[in-house]
């Protein structure tokens, strides 16, 4: 019987025979190399009797020494089992696959090389080609690890975004939010639908303008066109539902690459209602008083103020003041504010304290502080209240020659002139006391009182012409 083969069948063999049959083993081994980064001839007992390694890193990791060794013993536990499937798949020609096998190195660690099996048709030997896995693992294993980052950030956005819902739902005050753009109401919080609550379509969708009655609606407008130049800005507005009068804050911000409005709306009306007629009295009295009045929170964070405190400061809005630290405007730095809120703590109040106030500017004046703390209210606060303060000019040390005419005088000096100058002008002046009192026990005689001093008359004298003490001619 005549067996009929294709011509692919005849010429693939011979072209094999031919190629490969000609080629030196070296030549050969660096051939069935190139279709991996490691090649081994198995014997039909297991054991590697030829190898080509192709990767500098498994050089590095001793892969060439593997030679004459049980392919099994070079291989985690783990692999053991894939190994005795690969050499069976391959001595009974199945259908070849890749599979992957662990191999411990030096250090402890481990290296995943994958391999495929060929019967070499010789003996039962076994061609085994290997591929360093290492970089497309740790390729997998980088690209797990930044989907496990993004699963974290997302979580946290999502909270965030939880959190500022249920605070923005659940917040008293009243909460707009208007497209920049549109001016109309994209998000409006539940107090703000109840504050507004003379309106019979919903707040959102509609012109922020449309929410103030006719008079209103200009300075509406206006309030947004002033908070699209930056900043904070408050004006007031009468709203169409019962004519009530609000206070309005407006600031720009944006957020996926759109501007926005945030604004804040407070019934003055309702909160008058809500402070008795005394403390509401109370209150425009600290309002209209001529001398600064603040409130901080523990940290001296500027929760309120007065207007005389805003020019004090310098200050065109009390906006531009909450939030800021008093550190920043009262106190000489890193001096004061230890010795207030200690004193505050231990006693409770503080009274003329002498300080000095600086203005948004940067000008210095002095003042007195009188300040109380309040620790068993809702929100522990400080309060100052701070007065300006005309003293005699004190001249700087080694600028005119004069010198401060007593110990009050240079205690005001502390924080402003250096302690070797303060040192140096404690001794003069205490020189200049002794000078004046035995002037006049001595009847102002320049020898009695060289005399009761200890000094020369040359010495005397020359100290009487630094100090500018009457007549230094050294007549007696």
């Amino acid at each position: 019987m005549t067996i009929h083969t294709s011509p692919a069948e005849r010429v693939e063999p011979r072209f094999a025979r031919n190629l490969l049959g000609a080629l030196d083993g070296k030549v050969a081994a660096k051939v069935v190399a190139a279709g991996g980064d490691v090649a081994m001839i198995i014997d039909r007992g297991g054991f590697i009797r030829d190898i080509a390694v192709n990767s500098r890193d498994m050089v590095n990791d001793g892969f060439e020494g593997w030679l004459d060794r049980r392919w099994a013993d070079t291989v985690s536990t783990d692999s053991k089992q894939k190994i005795e499937e690969l050499l069976h798949d391959a001595a009974n020609d199945a259908g070849a696959r890749w599979r992957e096998i662990n191999h411990p190195i030096i250090g402890g660690a481990s290296v995943a090389v994958r391999y495929i099996a060929v019967n070499a048709g010789e003996d039962g030997r076994v061609i085994a080609i290997g591929r360093d896995h290492r970089a497309a693992a740790e390729l997998q294993q980088r690209l797990i690890q930044s989907q496990q980052t993004m699963e974290r950030d997302y979580t946290r956005l999502r909270d965030a975004e939880s959190r500022y819902r249920l605070l923005f739902q659940l917040a008293s005050e009243a909460v707009i939010v208007i497209d920049a753009a549109t001016r109309k109401i994209i998000e409006a919080n539940p107090a703000a639908e109840r504050l507004i609550g003379g309106v019979s379509a919903p707040l959102i969708g509609r012109a922020f303008a449309a929410a103030f009655d006719g008079a209103s609606r200009d300075a509406a407008v206006s309030l947004l066109a002033m908070a699209h130049g930056g900043g904070n800005l408050t004006a007031q507005a009468t709203l169409q539902s019962g004519g009530r009068t609000f206070n309005v804050a407006a600031s720009l911000f944006r957020q996926d690459r759109a501007s926005l409005f945030l604004v804040r709306l407070s019934a003055r009306d309702l909160d008058f209602a809500r402070v008795p007629e005394s403390a509401q009295r109370l209150i425009d009295v600290l309002e209209r008083i001529p001398d600064a009045f603040v409130v901080t929170d523990e940290n001296l964070r500027i929760l309120a103020e007065n207007n005389a405190f805003l020019d004090l400061t310098r200050l065109a809005s009390k906006e531009q003041a909450q939030g800021q630290s008093l550190e920043s405007f009262l106190g000489r730095p890193e001096i004061d504010r230890n010795i207030l809120v200690s004193s505050l703590r231990q006693h409770g109040s503080l009274k003329n304290f002498a300080t000095i106030l600086r203005n948004r500017l940067g000008e210095q004046e002095d003042v007195e502080v009188s300040a109380v703390h309040v620790a068993d209210s809702e929100q522990p606060c400080f309060g100052f209240s701070i007065r300006s303060v005309v003293r005699t000019p004190v001249a700087r040390p080694g600028v005119t020659g004069e010198l401060p005419r007593s110990v009050e005088q240079l205690s005001h000096l502390v924080g402003r002139v250096p302690l070797k100058e303060l040192v140096r002008e404690t001794t003069d002046l205490v020189e200049r006391l002794c000078i004046e009192a035995a002037l006049e026990l001595t009847g102002n005689n320049r020898a009695s009182a060289a005399e009761v001093l200890g000094l020369s008359r040359q010495s005397l004298y020359s100290k009487l012409h630094r100090y500018g003490l009457g007549d230094f001619s050294g007549n007696d």
